[in-house]
């Protein structure tokens, strides 16, 4: 049996993660999954208050309030930022760490550090046009959904804490690199705002050559959108379920 933590991304919320939930519960394994401070059914408690540490708060919370040790942790989109700090503040925890079309922050960068100016600054507006400084979330479309899918994102999504867009996060990559990693890359469409991180992937002279030393990561391609536990779920899944 094998133990599962969902982050998931902006705008999100444990939902993201439901059928996820259920298939790995089913195949008898732990999963839980962790709805970040500020959204989702969390959304009463958003505050311009929240920034990037009040989210890896969360994280860690989880894992020591359910005890999971040898932690398969899955980390969605903006949930990058937050796995890369949980594998540097308790590596020890942590039996493979999943990126999925992730953020992959060089040391003290942003989450906006590897975006385009003009996203960046259309973010940072609009907290700044939100009473608790969050910023709405985009249409589901541009994740690549259409359909039904992309209505139950759209139902479900609530703004996002401003201040996690532009903290920067310091970390030693070394002792990131150390746990084993998987980046699964959606491509089809690509978002535009993961650019920087499928750039990063094969340079071997990220995180001064650690991204790729020790065991290395493996880089799965997924013909897919953003949100691949949404748009292809099942093929996501034996991914996940392969990890165990």
């Amino acid at each position: 049996m094998a133990h599962y933590l969902l982050v998931h991304g902006a705008w999100g919320g444990a939902w993201y993660w439901r059928d996820t939930l259920h298939t790995l519960i089913r195949a008898g394994h732990r999963a839980h999954a962790v709805t970040l401070t500020g959204v989702g059914e969390r959304a009463h408690l958003l505050s311009p208050a929240i920034d990037l540490e009040t989210h890896i708060a969360d994280v860690l919370g989880a894992l020591d309030t359910e005890e999971l040790d040898d932690c398969i942790l899955v980390v969605h989109s903006y949930g990058g930022m937050l796995g890369t700090a949980v594998a540097d503040r308790r590596p020890g925890k942590l039996r493979h760490l999943v990126y999925v079309d992730a953020v992959l922050p060089a040391p003290g960068e942003s989450w906006s550090s590897g975006h385009a100016p003009d996203t960046r600054a259309a973010r940072i507006a609009g907290a700044e046009a939100n009473a608790q400084y969050a910023f709405p979330a985009p249409d589901p479309a541009a994740f690549g959904l259409t359909g039904p899918a992309a209505d139950w994102v759209r139902r479900r999504q609530t703004p996002h804490p401003g201040h996690t867009y532009t903290q920067p996060l310091p970390f030693d990559p070394t002792r990131v690199a150390a746990v084993p990693r998987t980046f699964i890359n959606c491509t089809q469409p690509a978002l535009p705002t993961i650019d920087t991180s499928r750039a990063r992937l094969a340079d071997p002279t990220f995180w001064g050559g650690a991204w790729q030393g020790g065991d290395g990561v493996r880089v799965v391609d997924m013909a897919t959108g953003h949100d691949p536990m949404l748009s292809e779920p099942e093929a996501f899944h034996r991914l996940l379920l392969a990890l165990a």
